[in-house]
C-alpha cells in the first residue's frame, strides 16, 4: 500500500515494527515522514537560509565529529550473574537487542553444562526459535550425527550460539546484533568453564577470536580462547574451530575435512580423559 494511503497510526505502527526489527538507520536521501504532511503532523520549524560569506568564519572552530569506536574492541556490558541459571534470567530481561522484539524464543543453551565441550554456533533458525533450544532443525541432526561419530552426544556436550534470538527470516547476524550479545556469550563461556570451547563457523570463530580471518583457514586449529570479562586473571581456553553443520549441508565436499577435524577433537578428549 503506498505510504500517503496510510492513516497516521498505521504510518507510526509501521516504523515502530520496523525499529523493533532493527532498522533504526534512515538509508538515502529521499525525504520520508519527517516531511508527511497529514492531518495530525506538526509543520516543521523554519530554518534560517544561508548566508553567503566569502571568507570563512573563523570565530569559532568547527566541532570534530564524534569518534567512531572499533568495531573489534572488547564489549562493555556490565553481567552481574554468577551462576548459569541467573545469567539466563538476566539474559530475559535484557532489552539492548532488538532480535528480542520480533522472535518467538529466547535460545539459550542445550546439553550438559557440566560437559568439558562447549559448542558455540551462530544463531537459531526457525526451529530453534519455535522450541527455544539451539541446533534442533536439519543442522541440529546433522550436528547430532557429527557428534555421534566420535561418541559424543547432547548429554555430553554443552551447546549455546553467539545470538539468543533469530534474525527475521533467518538473515545473517549484524555487528550491532553481535556486539549486543557478546557479553553474555563470553559469561556464558566463563561460567561452564569448558576444557574446549568449538566455535561452529565463521560468526561464532571470527566473534570470539575477535578475528578478521574466515573459518576455511582457522577450522582444525588449535588455538587459545580468553573470554573478555573485563579482568586480567580469566583463565584462557582451549579452542577449536569447526565448520557449522549447516555450510556442511550446503557444501557436502567440506565433510572430509570436517572429520578430520572431528578426530582432531577427538584425540584431544581422549588424552584429557587419560590424565584423569
Amino acid at each position: 500500500m503506498p505510504m500517503h494511503d496510510l492513516t497516521p497510526q498505521q504510518c507510526l505502527d509501521a516504523l515502530a515494527w520496523q525499529v523493533d526489527a532493527g532498522a533504526d538507520e534512515a538509508v538515502g536521501d529521499t525525504p520520508g515522514l519527517a516531511h508527511w504532511v497529514g492531518t495530525s503532523a506538526k509543520a516543521a520549524p523554519q530554518q534560517p537560509p544561508l548566508r553567503h560569506r566569502s571568507a570563512p568564519d573563523t570565530a569559532a572552530a568547527p566541532v570534530p565529529p564524534p569518534a567512531r569506536a572499533e568495531r573489534n574492541a572488547p564489549p562493555t556490558t556490565a553481567i552481574a550473574a554468577e551462576t548459569i541459571e541467573a545469567l539466563r534470567e538476566e539474559l530475559g530481561r535484557f532489552e539492548g537487542c532488538a532480535l528480542k522484539h520480533t522472535a518467538m524464543n529466547l535460545v539459550f543453551a542445550d546439553g550438559n553444562p557440566q560437559a568439558d565441550v562447549m559448542l558455540v554456533g551462530e544463531a537459531p533458525g526457525e526451529d530453534e526459535d519455535r522450541q527455544g533450544k539451539p541446533f534442533v532443525g536439519v543442522s541440529g541432526q546433522l550436528l547430532d550425527r557429527m557428534l555421534a561419530s566420535i561418541g559424543l552426544d547432547r548429554s555430553s556436550v554443552y551447546i549455546s550460539n553467539v545470538l539468543f534470538w533469530r534474525p527475521p527470516g533467518n538473515r545473517s547476524p549484524t555487528d550491532a546484533e553481535i556486539a549486543a550479545c557478546l557479553p553474555f556469550v563470553e559469561r556464558h563461556i566463563a561460567l561452564a568453564q569448558p576444557k574446549i570451547v568449538v566455535p561452529m563457523g565463521g560468526v561464532a570463530t571470527k566473534s570470539l577470536l575477535r578475528t578478521k580471518e574466515g573459518i576455511t583457514r582457522l577450522r582444525g586449529r588449535w588455538t587459545d580462547y580468553t573470554p573478555h570479562l573485563g579482568r586480567d586473571d580469566t583463565p584462557s581456553i582451549r579452542c577449536l574451530p569447526l565448520y557449522h553443520p549447516a555450510y556442511l549441508l550446503r557444501q557436502p565436499g567440506a565433510k572430509r575435512q570436517a572429520w578430520n577435524d572431528l578426530l582432531t577433537l577427538k584425540k584431544a578428549l581422549n588424552e584429557a580423559n587419560s590424565l584423569k
